[in-house]
């Protein structure tokens, strides 16, 4: 005989979803309800360039290619960070906040190159075996590539900041 019943199992699931599925906008606004929402720490100064960089890498129709929560969790591990996964927004500037050397940026655009590349590899695939949608996914990896150059620019301009350096000392 099983002892499972599934009557228990439907009480169990209900009160899950009574205390955890609030469709309340009140209740919503409760950090512990929705990982989401953000702490302290998400509302931090990013660098200048970092809001820029979210709107033009995070938007497929800009960047060509869309990078999910776990691509850039993926990212950050590769360059020994811990990020929380978030929105992506919030992600990338948790990944970017504390950027104060240019070879941070270096090894962060080389991990964030090698997932579009992957894109790339995998539109060049699907306008070889649809070629009919070749000229949209030559649109997308132009605009892939023209991403990536980005990258160049914002490590050209980046400036290090010194932290031991005083900006008022004189």
């Amino acid at each position: 005989m099983n002892d499972f019943n599934i009557d228990d199992l439907k009480a169990e699931f209900n009160k899950f979803v009574t205390d955890k599925c609030s469709m309340d906008p009140e209740e919503m606004m409760d950090p512990n309800q929705n990982p989401d929402a953000g702490d302290k720490e998400d509302e931090e100064p990013v660098p200048q360039f970092v809001d820029a960089l979210t709107s033009k890498l995070l938007s497929p129709a800009q960047s060509g290619v869309y990078l999910s929560r776990l691509d850039i969790k993926r990212v950050a591990e590769a360059i020994d960070e811990s990020i929380p996964i978030k929105e992506r927004v919030k992600m990338v500037r948790a990944l970017f906040r504390h950027t104060t050397r240019r070879q941070y940026l270096v090894d962060a655009f080389t991990e964030i190159d090698k997932h579009i590349h992957g894109r790339i590899l995998i539109y060049q695939e699907l306008s070889e075996t649809f070629p009919a949608s070749k000229e949209i996914f030559d649109g997308h990896i132009e605009k892939a590539k023209k991403t990536m150059k980005m990258f160049d620019t914002i490590i050209g301009d980046y400036e290090e900041i010194d932290p031991t350096q005083d900006p008022l000392f004189v």
